[in-house]
């Protein structure tokens, strides 16, 4: 019971135990989606020096354990931390291709405990006019 804007008791529904076993959760997954920073990156003389929006997008499947079952934040996946990390990795330095900037963010995640798949792609939407994004994407599956 909890009391609600208007100091009444009001009783939270039980849920906890009722999902059928047939409907327990198979994976998870949690995600960074359309993560636009600026990077140097291409092989162009008219790119070197001059940054470029990259789109990224990170999914980390991982491990029931790892999962957190309870509303704390010292059980969950700071996005944060993904976040700063991934900012990290592509400020400071120019890159020539998105498969290596791609290879780095999975190597990032991929290393960490509780991970069991990742998917990483990163795309250039401001290359071509009549396209949306040219990219490249790396799974474990």
């Amino acid at each position: 019971m909890s009391i609600d804007g208007n100091d009444a008791l009001v009783e939270r529904p039980r849920v906890s135990g009722l999902v059928p076993t047939a409907l327990a959760p198979k994976s998870r997954k949690i995600m960074l989606e359309d993560f636009d920073l600026p990077v140097d990156i291409g092989f162009h003389d008219f790119e070197i020096g001059t940054p470029q929006r990259l789109r990224v997008n990170i999914e980390v499947w991982l491990d029931e354990a790892f999962f957190p079952r309870c509303d704390t934040v010292a059980d969950a996946w700071d996005y944060d931390v993904l976040r700063s990390s991934v900012l990290a990795l592509a400020s400071g330095r120019r890159f020539n291709l998105q498969e290596t900037v791609a290879h780095m963010i999975y190597e990032l995640v991929a290393a960490r405990q509780g991970v069991t798949a990742v998917r990483v792609s990163t795309r250039k939407p401001d290359i071509y006019p009549d396209c949306v994004s040219v990219g490249v994407e790396l799974s474990s599956f």
